[in-house]
């Protein structure tokens, strides 16, 4: 929860102190950091939707606040809302939103103001271990509820914004015409990124490739790009301001160059629409040429330590991006490698120092924040670094410039830019595709973090400092420590949150099953995104076994990636044909893996292959301190087949409920044989299937059945172990105050 503003009544004494003793002052720091993010965080809480606004037809006019964004399945786009109405009246609604439309006759433009008819819900996200925080990054960037455009009303433009969102439209319209002028070149998303911010054109191909090989730095405007071209412009217009002569007895050439720089680097943040990152980058700028400005000499660490503290003053909640700390970090990390004696070097080495120091000092936060690191980072920095900085932001600002009076030679410009491109690139996929370009790594304890940041900091320390390699020792346990494993005879069991979907996994002492994967939306699916990254969290590098229960797609969708992903040992499936190397589940086959019985109970070959919800695949795991059942989508006929066969077999503790709690399923019969203690209700946030059935629900409550779900809860764990049930759910064990109430 958010600390209470009351806190800010301590301001005052330790104000007071802080005069007489200066060692107050670093208290009197944190209390005004924790009022700042309270008051800053609050005011951004209370811009809620209403519940009882939630799924209702909204009328609402508002502008379009950035660039449209071309999905697959329409288009996405961010909109300042002025005024809302319900039924006619009235209502209050969030002043951003993020909207999606299915409609491609609409398209809107930016800057442009619309009234719209639309449906709301507050931000919702998957919960689980290892995966993206969506309700975090929606908080950040102020967005407080989502929906889609309702077509019952048709979307009527009411005319352009205000003069000063000119940016956002002269935004859009360059990346229109550089992509013109690049027809068909797979590098055009690349080339319109680094001229107006927008990178939302990259491929999933090409962000691939980036993620692997540590550049994905390299292709929006940031902090890097916005000082190269304030470099650049600083000596220039120095070069030019000092040329007359007497101009500088007017004003000093540095000065000049100073302002012509902040100018600069402000036009370049521009036409990035000034996002989080380049706010940022922007801030450190005026940082640093403040010292020019005032004619002063500051060291680094001190320009570093000023330009971090007025970022947080800025934006307390920069501090929720990877990005901020990123980026500080990296700048840290080059002034403590670049203080080193290294006289009579080649640039060569200099640089290639450089890299390696950047990659060294890294380490720690790449594996806290994303539990993975590119080994290649080094070598494909060295490479694109300079063809990005001198070679492609150069050519591709210049293009920029020369659109509006020489088309042709800006459309040349561009045409190099992404030749070049296209040479560095094939040397940037043969680094990834190397079997060891990526190292993942589980999420690490935070005291073997503490420990790796003291061994950086000795490794990075300057030569004839004694007993530098001992720092190699302070990072072994970030490599050597593991996440617990659970003992022989036990079962550890999680049903991840994958919305309208099912996706669980099974653990036990040195073996590792997932049953289902979850749903697919064209390129997005939770395979890659919740499956996978859960995986790695909890250190499994292999599956013994991947079951697919039946052919839905809120079942199968992220198979393939799952098995793109890691090694599988066996596939099995009620639809086999669908997947690579995958065998038939039957009724009847069995395993043991460390004291822990598997079962399939379904489907039985004797039912016919109608390949329906009933011949879903049924796994039953029984341990000796407890049984989970996952009975996929199976409905009233499979139960009482079930029944049937199986009788009190069926008993168990912890039940997935058959087909989400759809009014099909989990009659009262099947619940009385299976006698859960827990119910599990794998559904989708406000789901327009309305599962769980109210009916359904009513028959859990009457036997006093424990219940689950997994928009409230998030990924819920279940350990079997000596000690008895251990029931966790992961948004009450890892509670934020931006999640939704």
């Amino acid at each position: 929860m958010l600390p209470s503003l009351w806190w800010g009544l301590l301001l005052l004494p330790l104000a007071w102190l802080s005069l007489h003793r200066p060692a107050w002052f670093i208290p009197l720091c944190f209390v005004a950091g924790v009022v700042s993010v309270s008051f800053r965080a609050g005011l951004i809480l209370q811009d809620n939707l209403p519940r009882v606004l939630e799924g209702e037809n909204l009328l609402v006019e508002g502008r379009i606040a950035d660039i449209p964004q071309q999905a697959e399945f329409g288009q996405r786009f961010e909109l300042e809302v002025s005024r809302a109405q319900h039924a006619g009246v009235a209502v209050p609604v969030p002043r951003r939103i993020l909207l999606n439309s299915r409609d491609f006759s609409f398209q809107p433009r930016a800057g442009e103001t619309w009234r719209l008819l639309v449906r709301l819900n507050r931000p919702h996200g998957y919960q689980n271990p290892g995966g993206f925080d969506y309700e975090a990054y929606l908080f950040q960037q102020r967005l407080r509820a989502k929906g889609y455009v309702r077509t019952e009303i048709a979307p009527q433009r009411l005319g352009d914004g205000p003069a000063w969102h000119d940016i956002n439209r002269l935004r859009q319209d360059l990346g229109e015409r550089i992509r013109a002028l690049l027809p068909d070149n797979s590098q055009a998303g690349i080339i319109v990124a680094l001229a107006n911010g927008d990178s939302r054109g990259i491929s999933n191909e090409q962000w691939l490739v980036l993620r692997q090989t540590g550049t994905l730095h390299l292709v929006a405007i940031s902090g890097l790009h916005i000082s190269l071209v304030a470099g650049i412009v600083f000596f220039i217009a120095r070069w030019l301001w000092s040329l007359p002569g007497t101009t500088v007895l007017r004003l000093p050439a540095p000065m000049f160059g100073a302002i012509a720089a902040l100018l600069a680097g402000g036009a370049y943040a521009a036409l990035a629409g000034f996002v989080i990152p380049t706010q940022r980058a922007l801030i450190m700028l005026t940082v640093a040429m403040s010292g020019i400005l005032l004619r002063r000499r500051f060291p680094p660490s001190q320009l570093l330590a000023v330009a971090l503290f007025a970022v947080l003053v800025y934006d307390p909640l920069a501090v929720m991006a990877a990005g901020f700390w990123l980026s500080f970090a990296a700048v840290a990390v080059i002034l403590i490698a670049v203080q080193g004696d290294r006289a009579g070097k080649s640039l060569l080495y200099k640089w290639g120092y450089i890299q390696w120091a950047i990659a060294l000092g890294m380490l720690p936060l790449m594996l806290a924040m994303f539990q993975q690191l590119s080994l290649v980072a080094p070598v494909a920095n060295m490479l694109a670094v300079p063809v990005f900085d001198l070679l492609l932001v150069p050519l591709t600002l210049t293009g920029v410039v020369l659109l509006g009076v020489a088309p042709d030679a800006a459309g040349w410009l561009f045409q190099l830019a992404a030749g070049l491109l296209h040479v560095l690139w094939q040397a940037l996929e043969f680094l990834a595709q190397l079997s060891f370009s990526l190292w993942m790594q589980p999420a690490p304890a935070w005291w073997t973090l503490l420990c790796a940041m003291v061994g950086v900091a000795l490794l990075l320390a300057p030569r004839g400092w004694p007993a530098r390699w001992v720092g190699a020792v302070w990072l072994l346990p970030l490599f050597l420590i593991r996440p617990p494993l659970p003992a022989a005879g036990e079962a550890w069991f999680t049903l991840l949150d994958v919305g309208q979907g099912l996706a669980a996994v099974v653990r036990t002492r040195t073996h590792a099953l997932v049953f289902d994967t979850g749903p697919r939306f064209g390129s997005f699916d939770t395979g890659s995104a919740v499956v996978e990254p859960y995986l790695r969290t909890v250190n499994v590098r292999r599956l013994d076994a991947l079951i697919v229960s039946h052919g839905d797609n809120d079942h199968i969708g992220g198979a393939e990636s799952v098995l793109r992903a890691l090694p599988v040992a066996r596939v099995l499936s009620s639809v086999p044909e669908e997947l690579s190397a995958a065998q038939p589940c039957r009724s009847g086959q069995t395993w043991s893996w460390d004291g822990v019985d598997f079962a399939m109970l379904n489907p039985n070959t004797a039912a016919g292959s109608s390949r329906g919800n009933n011949d879903s695949c049924v796994l039953q795991v029984r341990s000796r301190y407890g049984t989970v059942l996952l009975p996929a989508d199976i409905e009233a006929k499979a139960e009482r087949q079930l029944i049937e066969q199986w009788g009190s077999r069926l008993r168990s503790d912890v039940l997935v409920a058959p087909h989400h709690g759809s009014k099909t399923s989990s009659t009262p019969e099947f619940i009385e044989t299976v006698a859960p203690r827990y119910v599990l209700f794998p559904v989708g946030y406000r789901n327009h299937y309305h599962h769980p059935n109210p009916a359904v629900v009513e028959r859990y409550v009457e036997r006093g059945i424990a219940m689950r779900d997994s928009p409230t809860a998030g990924a819920l764990e279940f350990h079997l172990t000596a000690a008895g049930l251990e029931a966790t759910a992961y948004r009450a064990r890892h509670r934020r105050y931006w999640y939704a109430d």
